[in-house]
């Protein structure tokens, strides 16, 4: 067989498994949906979604999961703040202040890349000690420090290798004309500022889907989160808690409080992908 013919049977056989790949990706994803509308979808109505859990509600009584809905909201979205805000300096710091190929730089992005493979439950068995050493009761503040803790490697990372596609020479350029290294920072967060959004929604999709990190040090209760020194339920938790019983129809509602949780995230996406396709046109 002539190289011509070797390269063209590699090429082929390259296409036919990225197809394949593809097809079983989309077909696993469909699947996961389909699954949670067709087991959710007829336990679901305004009234689980409006209200909070009654008594009983998770023996099959009247009530929703408002409080777990609010709970996730409030935790994940402090947590990204947090994560975000303390994530973009860490990773400019890196990328603009210390020296590229040191020793400092090198062993920074080799702790975050062992942290943002640690499991979450490791995060809350930390936090949780930290948490009992301190003489902190399980609450909301407890999760979204935990959360925090968890979704800042994940920040760091990616503004990280965004900034890694910048060209070289914009920053040999820039330092050219006189720019200070703050400066080139604002630059390089006004080029990246697309991306940007990316890792937010990527820290606030893991933020709001953890249970192991939360079961620990956030607690859960049936009433509307009002403080943050409170327990406060998570839509996970309530779908761990209601999957656990015995109950049909409690299980039900499980696949119901998936289906939310899920509509949750499809309209962060679809709210991240319009504020990047806007930063985009204005990309310097």
């Amino acid at each position: 067989m002539s190289n011509v013919k070797k390269r063209l049977l590699k090429e082929k056989i390259a296409k036919v498994a990225m197809q394949l790949s593809g097809i079983t990706i989309t077909g696993s994803l469909f699947f996961i949906i389909g699954t949670i509308l067709y087991k959710g979808l007829p336990y679901l109505s305004w009234e689980m979604i409006s209200q909070a859990p009654k008594g009983g509600f998770y023996i099959g009584k009247e009530g929703g999961i408002l409080n777990a809905i609010l709970g996730s909201l409030y935790l994940a979205t402090f947590s990204t703040m947090l994560a975000t805000l303390i994530g973009i300096p860490i990773s400019i710091f890196l990328n603009v202040y210390v020296k590229s190929g040191s020793f400092l730089e090198r062993s920074c992005k080799l702790l975050f890349d062992v942290l943002f493979g640690i499991p979450s439950i490791v995060y809350g068995a930390i936090a949780f000690s930290i948490m009992v050493w301190m003489g902190i009761r399980a609450s909301l503040l407890g999760g979204i420090i935990t959360i925090t803790l968890l979704t800042i490697p994940i920040v760091v990372r990616t503004i990280d290798e965004l900034l890694k596609t910048i060209p070289i020479d914009l920053k040999h350029v820039t330092f050219s004309l006189g720019a200070t290294r703050w400066e080139l920072a604002k630059i390089l967060l006004k080029y990246i500022k697309p991306g940007i959004f990316t890792a937010i929604l990527l820290a606030f999709g893991r933020a709001i889907g953890d249970v192991a990190g939360v079961l620990l040090t956030t607690g859960f209760s049936d009433n509307l989160p009002k403080y943050v020194d409170e327990p406060a339920a998570t839509l996970p938790l309530a779908i761990f808690f209601q999957l656990s019983s015995p109950i049909p129809e409690v299980q039900g509602r499980a696949y119901a409080s998936a289906l939310v949780l899920t509509f949750i995230i499809l309209i962060i996406v679809i709210c991240t992908h319009l504020l990047a396709s806007k930063q985009q046109k204005h990309k310097i």
